[in-house]
């Protein structure tokens, strides 16, 4: 072998080698060149609203308009309600974030910070290239991986036609888009990440994970780029809809449910590379395309134009909110054509809430409207606080009714308030996502302990300004009740049972580690002039609280904390005697004897179980 072939035939060894070296030179290049505009994000949402508890977490997001100070991250991330945020950059200086954008149904949103807040760092805008994303392509997802506040992982894009992950009922989930697929092994924090490829431009999203595998989930950068683009023209962010969640079905599949051969031909000659049509898999009731859009039916044309994809039909959508368009459809092998109203997205998303005796409640979202197959009417409880939790009224019930009264949105659930007084009842209807028969509770209103207010969001300020709701009609004098006793056979019962009460409390706060909130235990009459009640510290537990005593099972009235005893399991709490008008209650005798050991039980001699200091014996005359 002459010497210039085997230095040929080594090289040839060699390249491939080289051609590694030189793209990870070319990485490092890149990653080092736009890793100053990655951002550690820490969020804490200070309420519950829609799909989200009030919650602090960690994230990603990546600068995308330095002079205007936009950050590009997920929709969970600047989440729905308000929240208090700051950006972390690379050389660990921080400022503050203001969300400008959430998008009602993809996974992405926008904050803003002061450009003029950051000393000693320039950071690098990061180009967004819908068009880049390509299957074998390698990328880079740099993030806040794990809460690390810069992590570099390495992976591939397996598919460009993953349907949007789903993260179960009653949560956020995005829908009507295709996601990125690559094993890139992303966890908690990479939420908002870039996905970049080897020049440094962004490719998509980074949104999810699959915590049983290694694949990650990446929104790809359609509607990510249009809506910067409007943000940045200081232009409203138009976002349509049908209420209709569509599916990306192949062929195969579309012959099943009726497709013509003459409308395959068609739609095969006119995107030879696609392999697949959209399908209609849900419409919410009393939507606009109710009753004109159907489950199984195929999707052709909108206004005249054959549409196949997700981004096209948003595309048509977007730009004629507030407009009818013309639908052609297959349903069952038969056109169907149909005018259908697009709504505006962004009317059908909450943007306020009511925050009264610790719960939080906002109008039902086009969101949760999906999961629960109702139209977007009603009142959501987003956090059942004190009020709610003491009437049974979960987080997650749709308030519709209230005292009779249809609630089908904020205005009407403020009204209802307003006609309350503090101690005033109320019936209150709901439905959840579970049952969707309807459920009636029963809802004593409180303004004692928490502020009642609605707040809207403001995203030109960014915050939520806030307005005292109404203080309500001043409450009436209670109205004196009275009940029956039970008469038991066993002339002991006989006896003690008029003594004995229900007492319940209910704790509004979690203090001096008293963690439950509703308490309720047996209570001892011992003074019926004064309304004086004996009950034990694991009933009544702090002296803040609302404190109610139950006659016979049947007459409840407001009872008040008297006193707790420092170091020994005791309380005692009153009601007013007038209360319970002619009631037959008998207060207990105390029996300031010492027991001793030997002695028949108190049980046996009618005495209540309580420590020795506080043992008692009720009038035993038998009536």
């Amino acid at each position: 072998m002459t010497p210039g072939r085997f230095i040929t035939a080594v090289a040839a060894l060699f390249l491939p080698y080289l051609g590694l070296a030189s793209d990870e030179m070319a990485w490092t290049e890149t990653l080092e060149r736009i890793s100053s505009g990655v951002v550690s994000i820490r969020v804490d949402s200070t309420r519950a609203f829609d799909t989200e508890w009030n919650s602090s977490s960690q994230a990603t997001g990546f600068v995308v308009d330095a002079e205007r100070g936009l950050i590009l991250t997920n929709r969970h991330v600047v989440t729905p309600g308000p929240v208090i945020a700051e950006a972390v950059f690379r050389n660990n200086e921080e400022v503050a974030l203001t969300p400008v954008y959430r998008d009602p149904v993809h996974d992405f949103g926008f904050f803003r910070y002061d450009p003029a807040k950051l000393s000693y760092i320039k950071p690098m805008e990061l180009e967004l290239a819908p068009e880049g994303a390509g299957i074998g392509k390698e990328i880079r997802v740099i993030g806040n991986d794990a809460g690390e506040q810069l992590s570099i992982l390495a992976g591939t894009i397996a598919r460009l036609d993953r349907k949007a992950p789903e993260y179960g009922r009653g949560k956020y989930n995005d829908f009507n888009t295709f996601y990125y697929q690559a094993a890139s092994g992303t966890s908690g924090g990479s939420s908002g990440s870039p996905v970049v490829d080897i020049e440094g431009q962004v490719v998509a999203l980074n949104a999810g994970a699959n915590n049983s595998a290694a694949s990650s989930f990446f929104l790809p950068l359609d509607r990510v780029d249009r809506a910067l683009k409007m943000l940045q023209d200081d232009a409203p962010v138009t976002r349509g809809t049908l209420q209709s969640t569509f599916q990306s079905k192949a062929y195969d599949e579309l012959r099943r449910l009726g497709l013509t051969a003459e409308a395959e031909q068609l739609l095969r000659s006119t995107f030879p590379e696609q392999t697949g049509m959209l399908t209609v898999d849900q419409v919410v009731p009393g939507s606009p395309a109710a009753g004109k859009l159907a489950p199984g039916d195929i999707l052709l044309r909108v206004n005249g134009r054959l549409v196949t994809e997700f981004v096209p039909l948003e595309a048509i959508l977007d730009i004629h909110v507030g407009e009818e368009i013309e639908i052609e459809l297959e349903r069952g092998g038969e056109l169907v054509e149909a005018l259908v109203l697009v709504d505006d997205l962004h009317a059908i998303t909450p943007d306020e809430y009511v925050e009264f005796g610790d719960a939080v409640v906002n109008k039902l979202s086009y969101q949760q409207a999906r999961h629960y197959n109702r139209a977007a009417d009603g009142v959501y409880v987003a956090n059942p606080g004190y009020l709610f939790s003491k009437a049974a009224i979960p987080r997650g019930a749709v308030i519709i009714e209230m005292d009779g009264e249809s609630i089908s949105d904020l205005d009407d659930f403020e009204a209802a308030l307003a006609e309350l007084a503090d101690g005033e009842r109320a019936l209150v209807r709901f439905v959840t996502m579970e049952n969707p028969h309807s459920v009636v509770r029963l809802l004593e209103m409180n303004r004692v302990w928490f502020p009642a207010r609605r707040c809207a969001r403001d995203d030109a300020q960014g915050f939520w300004p806030c307005r005292t709701l109404a203080d309500g009609p001043a409450p009436t004098a209670p109205e004196a009740g009275s009940t029956k006793l039970t008469r038991y056979s066993d002339p002991i019962v006989r006896a003690i049972a008029p003594s004995l009460v229900v007492v319940t409390f209910d704790l509004p706060y979690s203090l001096s580690g008293v963690a439950d909130r509703h308490y309720y235990g047996t209570g001892l009459i011992v003074d019926k002039e004064r309304g004086y009640v004996v009950v034990d510290r694991n009933t009544v537990p702090i002296a803040v609280g609302d404190v109610t005593v139950t006659f016979a099972g049947s007459l409840e009235v407001k009872g008040k904390i008297e006193q707790l005893h420092p170091l020994h399991n005791l309380a005692i709490v009153s009601y007013d005697p007038a209360s319970i008008g002619d009631t037959p209650v008998r207060e207990a005798r105390f029996n300031t004897e010492p027991l001793s050991a030997g002695a028949d039980s108190p049980a046996k001699l009618g005495v209540f179980s309580r420590p020795a200091a506080l043992a008692v014996v009720p009038n035993l005359k038998v009536p």
